[in-house]
């Protein structure tokens, strides 16, 4: 099929089915999948520069359907994801323009690069000793205590900022909460994001789980919630500088919004631990394609 905007001759079905892989890995995960889209629609020959537009426009669209499935299931806070909002559009800036400073000194690529493996690897790896430690240590049924107890207690410490003023979140089963920790955490993400260049899902739901201690199946869906308010952002910004093809972004979203619906579905059918453990795969495989492209 001929995609007039982008000059590119693509497979519609390739197309519907990355933005399935994708749409499942969302609704599962909360994350906006840009770190495998991205790649995958530079392979199929789309120009690079509409690759990062139409890539932001495939998110926002994937993430629209899985909140709204999430939402349903009642794994959405939207009190919490309001509040981290007021922390990440600064943070997007604050990174954007740490970018602007490397490129000005030179070796970007390598120092972008590096942080971003470094980053991902260390998510990857405590994500995955974390919740085997919960599998291991508690199994079956109890595994639901462990949510609220074990992370509850990793998140201890940021529970003990009582800098007010404070907010109850009861979606998240929180009473109380310092909204700077809140702010601190959309900020991070924002930062990163901004400097990575990425939608920051697989940096936003560690910091839902492990620093607030919301639980796993609600920190997925607002993280999507989020992602569909920074992408969405970020494709209108691409799509004034001419940077998205609306052709190949809706071709991708059938795909995705099938995939969101599965991936949202099938997370009733895990515990915290195992969406946990099975999410730590995405940072190092994420970290496993820089490295390829800083070295190739």
């Amino acid at each position: 099929m001929w995609f007039p905007i982008s000059q590119v001759t693509i497979s519609p079905l390739l197309l519907a089915t990355i933005g399935f892989v994708i749409g499942v890995l969302g609704g599962f995960f909360g994350v906006g999948g840009g770190f495998l889209a991205g790649p995958m629609m530079f392979w199929t020959g789309v120009p690079i520069n509409f690759v990062v537009g139409t890539d932001l426009a495939h998110m926002t669209g994937n993430s629209i359907v899985g909140s709204r499935r999430h939402r349903a299931l009642g794994h959405v806070d939207l009190r919490l994801g309001a509040l981290m909002i007021l922390g990440t559009i600064p943070g997007v800036e604050a990174g954007a323009q740490l970018i602007e400073w490397l490129e000005s000194i030179g070796n970007i690529e390598e120092v972008v690069g590096l942080s971003y493996v470094v980053i991902l690897t260390t998510i990857g790896l405590f994500t995955a000793w974390e919740s085997l430690r919960a599998i291991r240590i508690k199994r079956t049924d109890q595994l639901e205590i462990r949510e609220v107890l074990g992370i509850q207690s990793m998140s201890h410490r940021s529970r003990l900022l009582r800098i007010p003023p404070m907010v109850k979140l009861p979606v998240s089963g929180i009473e109380e909460i310092s909204i700077w920790t809140i702010i601190f955490a959309g900020a991070l993400t924002g930062l990163l994001a901004g400097f990575l260049g990425v939608g920051g899902g697989f940096l936003r739901l560690p910091l839902l789980i492990y620093l607030i201690g919301v639980p796993t199946h609600v920190a997925v869906g607002t993280d999507l919630f989020e992602i569909m308010i920074s992408a969405g952002f970020g494709t209108l910004s691409h799509a004034l500088k001419g940077n998205v093809d609306v052709l190949i972004a809706l071709t991708m979203n059938i795909g995705a919004a099938i995939g969101a619906h599965v991936g949202a579905v099938t997370t009733r059918y895990f515990s915290g631990p195992i969406i946990r453990f099975l999410f730590s795969f995405l940072p190092l495989i994420a970290a496993v394609l820089v490295l390829l492209r800083i070295t190739g």
